[in-house]
C-alpha cells in the first residue's frame, strides 16, 4: 500500500560546516561574530556546549542534544493529514533517523516526502536531505514547505525565488506561513493525477521551469486541528513535548516580522486547552512541556484560568514558556509556580526605556525589574534576551542595558546582534533612519553592525551578575532537559560558566585557535559530576577567567596590533 507522504522533522546540520558557511572569508562579519560566542575549538574541531558535555561523558550511546524530542511540526502536520484522509509516516530527526529513512525510501511505497524547514536560516540542511532522498529513491516526489520557504518568498522576487527552488532541487514548494491546506490539495492532486495550476500557494515544475500559483492567506483553526497523540508511539514521544495554545502574536514590535508571517493572533479557549492537556496526561510518559506561544500569558484572564486549571487537575507537568512582563503581576507569577512553571524566556530586548519605545514594545524597564524579582522569589529560572544595535542604539542605551542585567540579576541572559529583516515594521522607515543593507551586516544613523558586535562581545566579557546562555544547540530548554537527564541546576550553571570561560579566552586571544587545556579540563570536571555530593566547594573548579591571570597571559603572548588592542576598549 502506498503511503501518501513521509514527513521529515529536523536536520541538525553538521556544526563545523555551519561555522564554515557563516565565516566564509570574513571573520569580522556580524553573522560570524554572533555565532563565534557559541563554540570553542578542541583538537581542531568547533564544539558547542552540548558537544563538550558529551565529550566529557565519553559520548554515551544516547548523547545529549537540543532536539531530543518529538518535533512539533511532525505531530501537527501528521495529525492534520490523518484528519483529512491521507496516510503518513515520519522521520522525526534526519541525522538520527537516516538508516530508517533509507529503508523506507528503498522500499519504494512512498508517494511523497515532505521536508519541513522550521529553524533553518540557510539552504544547506535542505539540500543535504534532498540529496539523500534522491540517492535512494529517484521516483518519490519531494515537497518542501515551512518558515524558510515562506520567509524567502517574502524577500525574493519571483525570478530569484524560482532560482532558489531550482537550486534546492525539490519537486513542489508550499509557499505559505500556514500550508497544511495547500499540502492537502497537492497530495490529492498527485493521487488523482490532476492539474496543479488551480492549487493556491504552491510552486511546481512545468517543462523544467517552476510555476508559481496564486497566493492568498491560509488560516487553519487551532481547535479543529489539534494533535492526535494516539497516532504516535508513546515511547517515541517520551518525556518532553513542545505544544502551542495560540498562533501569531497580538503585538507589533518594530524589529519582529513574526505577526506578518503568522497572520492574525488566535488562541485556544480554556476548554480546548484542557482537552489538550488531558490528552498529553493520557500518554503517560510526558513530564516536561515547552509552550511555544510567543505570548502565553496574553490575555491575562485566560492565562490565569489555565494556571488554575493546571493546579486543580494536578497534571504534574513541569513547564517553561515565553512571558510578557507587562501582562503579569505577583499574583500571576505565584500561580505559575503552583502550576509547575520552572522557567521563563523574557524578551527584554533593552534596558533602556527610550529603546523600548523605539522598538514599539509595551513593556518598560520597571516591568522587567518587578517580574524578575518575583520569579526569583518563587525560584523560577529567568532568561533575559537582549537585542543590540536596533536603530537609535547608542553607547548610552547599551550601558543602560548592561546596568539592567547587573542590577536585576536574571539567572541567564544573552545579547544578540540586531538582524535587519526587510519584512519587519522598522524597514518601512529605513530612509528616515539611514538603514543601509540588511541581515547582520547593516548600518544606520546611530550605529553599525561592527560597533554593535563589539558591544555584544563586551557584554559577554564583562557582565558579572548573570550567566551568558550559549546558543547553537544549547537554549533555555536545554536547562530543563539536562535536569531530567540527571544533572543538577548548580552543575549546569557551573558547566555553562566554564564553557563561557573558554569562549572568553578565544575573544581575548583570537590568535590562539585552540582552547587552553586547563579550561577544557575544567569543563570536563564539571561535565562528569554524577551527584550533588560531587559539586565543588566554594573556590574549587572556579572559573579560570580571572583578570590577573588573563593579564599575565596577555603579557606572555604575542601582542595584537593597535586595532585589535582597541577591540574591547570601552
Amino acid at each position: 500500500m502506498t503511503t501518501d507522504c513521509l514527513i521529515i522533522g529536523f536536520n541538525e546540520f553538521d556544526f563545523q560546516k555551519t561555522v564554515e558557511l557563516i565565516r566564509g572569508n570574513d571573520e569580522s562579519s556580524g553573522g560570524y561574530r554572533d555565532a563565534n560566542l557559541a563554540f570553542v575549538t578542541v583538537d581542531g574541531k568547533e564544539q558547542r556546549a552540548m558537544d563538550v558535555l558529551n565529550a566529557a561523558n565519553g559520548w554515551p550511546e544516547n548523547t545529549y542534544h537540543n532536539a531530543d524530542f518529538m518535533w512539533p511540526v511532525v505531530m501537527y502536520l501528521g495529525s492534520y493529514l490523518a484528519n483529512h484522509g491521507f496516510s503518513f509516516d515520519y522521520i522525526n530527526l534526519f541525522q538520527q533517523g537516516k538508516d530508517k529513512l533509507r529503508q523506507k525510501l528503498v522500499q519504494g511505497d512512498l508517494r511523497t516526502v515532505v521536508i519541513t524547514t522550521t529553524l533553518y536560516v540557510v539552504p544547506q540542511p535542505i539540500v543535504e536531505m534532498i540529496s539523500f532522498i534522491r540517492k535512494y529513491n529517484q521516483d518519490v516526489k519531494i515537497i518542501i514547505g515551512g518558515p524558510y520557504i515562506s520567509g524567502q518568498a517574502t524577500m525574493l522576487d519571483d525570478d530569484a525565488l524560482c532560482q532558489l527552488f531550482s537550486y534546492l532541487d525539490g519537486d513542489f514548494y508550499v509557499i505559505s506561513a500556514e500550508g497544511e491546506g495547500a499540502l492537502g490539495n497537492l497530495l490529492q492532486a498527485l493521487k488523482n493525477d490532476d492539474d496543479f495550476a488551480c492549487i493556491d500557494n504552491i510552486a511546481y515544475r512545468k517543462k523544467g521551469e517552476f510555476v508559481l500559483t496564486q497566493r492568498n492567506t491560509e488560516s487553519n483553526s487551532l481547535e479543529e486541528n489539534s494533535v492526535d497523540y494516539s497516532l504516535f508511539d508513546a515511547a517515541e514521544i517520551g518525556e518532553f513535548l513542545s505544544i502551542r495554545t495560540a498562533k501569531s502574536c497580538p503585538f507589533s514590535c518594530a524589529f519582529c516580522g513574526f505577526p506578518d508571517r503568522a497572520g492574525k493572533y488566535t488562541y485556544l479557549d480554556l476548554k480546548s486547552v484542557e482537552k489538550e492537556l488531558d490528552a498529553i496526561a493520557d500518554i503517560g510518559s510526558v513530564t516536561t512541556l515547552t509552550i511555544l506561544d510567543d505570548t502565553f500569558n496574553v490575555p491575562k484572564k485566560r492565562f490565569r484560568e489555565i494556571m488554575r486549571l493546571m493546579i486543580d487537575k494536578k497534571y504534574g507537568f513541569k513547564w517553561n514558556s515565553f512571558y510578557r512582563s507587562d501582562h503579569g503581576d505577583a499574583e500571576t507569577i505565584a500561580l505559575m509556580k503552583q502550576a509547575g512553571c520552572e522557567g521563563v524566556f523574557l524578551g527584554v530586548e533593552s534596558g533602556s526605556d527610550a529603546m523600548l519605545e523605539r522598538m514599539n514594545k509595551k513593556s518598560r524597564r520597571k516591568d522587567y525589574v518587578e517580574a524578575i524579582a518575583q520569579f526569583r522569589k518563587h525560584k523560577i529560572i529567568t532568561h533575559a534576551n537582549l537585542l543590540i544595535g536596533f536603530p537609535g542604539e547608542t553607547e548610552e542605551t547599551v550601558k543602560e542595558t548592561i546596568s539592567f542585567i547587573e542590577e536585576t540579576k536574571p539567572d541567564f541572559f544573552r545579547a544578540q546582534l540586531w538582524y535587519c529583516d526587510p519584512i519587519t515594521p522598522i524597514w518601512q522607515r529605513k530612509d528616515e533612519l539611514g538603514i543601509q543593507d540588511f541581515g547582520f551586516n547593516w548600518t544606520h544613523n546611530t550605529m553599525d553592525y561592527k560597533a554593535a558586535s563589539k558591544w555584544v562581545e563586551h557584554m559577554f566579557l564583562s557582565v558579572q551578575n548573570s550567566i551568558w546562555l550559549p546558543q547553537q544547540g544549547f537554549e533555555l530548554w536545554s536547562l530543563f532537559y539536562l535536569q531530567r537527564k540527571g544533572l543538577s541546576l548548580p552543575q549546569i550553571k557551573g558547566f555553562v560558566g566554564a564553557f563561557n570561560d573558554a569562549v572568553r579566552e578565544k575573544l581575548l586571544f583570537p590568535y590562539e585557535r585552540e582552547a587552553s587545556p586547563e579550561l577544557i579540563e575544567n569543563l570536563h570536571r564539571w561535565g562528569k559530576i554524577q551527584n550533588e555530593s560531587e559539586l565543588p566547594k566554594q573556590g574549587e573548579f572556579s572559573p579560570l577567567y580571572d583578570p590577573d591571570v588573563l593579564e599575565q597571559k596577555r603579557l606572555a603572548t604575542v601582542p595584537r596590533n593597535d586595532d585589535e588592542h582597541e577591540e574591547f576598549a570601552f
